[in-house]
C-alpha cells in the first residue's frame, strides 16, 4: 500500500524514542567529562560516577557517539529502526561484557559498575523496542496482513 503524504511526515513513536534516547546519552556523555576530565582515557575508578553510573573518558565518548547516533539517525523510519537495533545489540554485548567485568578491575576499560550494568540492560530492551516497534501505515501493521 502507499502512503498518504501525511503518513510521510508523521513521525513514529519509536523515532521520537530514538531522539530522546540519543539526546540524553549525548547529555550524559557531555556531562561525563566534567566528573572524568580527559586524562585517564581507560581508568578503572568508580570513585568517578555521574549519578551513581561509574565513568571514565572512553566510556563518554562511547556515550556520545551512541547520543549522535540518534540524534542523527530517528528522522527516518529505517534511520530510526537502525538505530533501535544498534542500541539492542550493541548495549546487549556490553551488558553481558559488564557482567563478566564488573569485578576484574584490570579487563573493565569502560569503568563499568552494577548500575551501568542494568542500565545497558534497559538500553537494550529500549533499543528492541524502537526496532521491533510495530508501524502503522494506511490503518495496517507493517508485516500484518488485517486492518486495525
Amino acid at each position: 500500500m502507499s502512503q498518504t503524504p501525511t503518513a510521510h511526515r508523521t513521525k513514529a513513536p519509536y523515532q521520537t524514542l530514538a531522539l530522546i534516547i540519543g539526546v540524553v546519552y549525548l547529555l550524559v556523555g557531555i556531562l561525563g567529562f566534567f566528573v572524568t576530565g580527559f586524562d585517564n582515557f581507560t581508568v578503572h575508578d568508580h570513585s568517578q560516577t555521574l549519578l551513581g553510573f561509574a565513568i571514565n573518558p572512553l566510556h563518554n565518548i562511547v556515550h556520545v557517539i551512541i547520543g549522535l547516533a540518534g540524534i542523527l539517525l530517528w528522522r527516518t523510519r529505517n534511520g530510526a529502526r537502525l538505530y533501535g537495533w544498534l542500541l539492542g545489540i550493541g548495549y546487549g554485548a556490553t551488558a553481558v561484557y559488564g557482567f563478566l567485568v564488573v569485578n576484574n578491575p584490570d579487563a573493565d576499560i569502560l569503568n563499568i559498575n552494577q548500575a551501568d550494568n542494568w542500565l545497558h540492560v534497559v538500553s537494550a530492551l529500549a533499543g528492541f523496542a524502537i526496532a521491533l516497534w510495530p508501524d502503522r501505515r494506511d490503518g495496517t501493521v507493517a508485516g500484518g496482513a488485517g486492518q486495525l
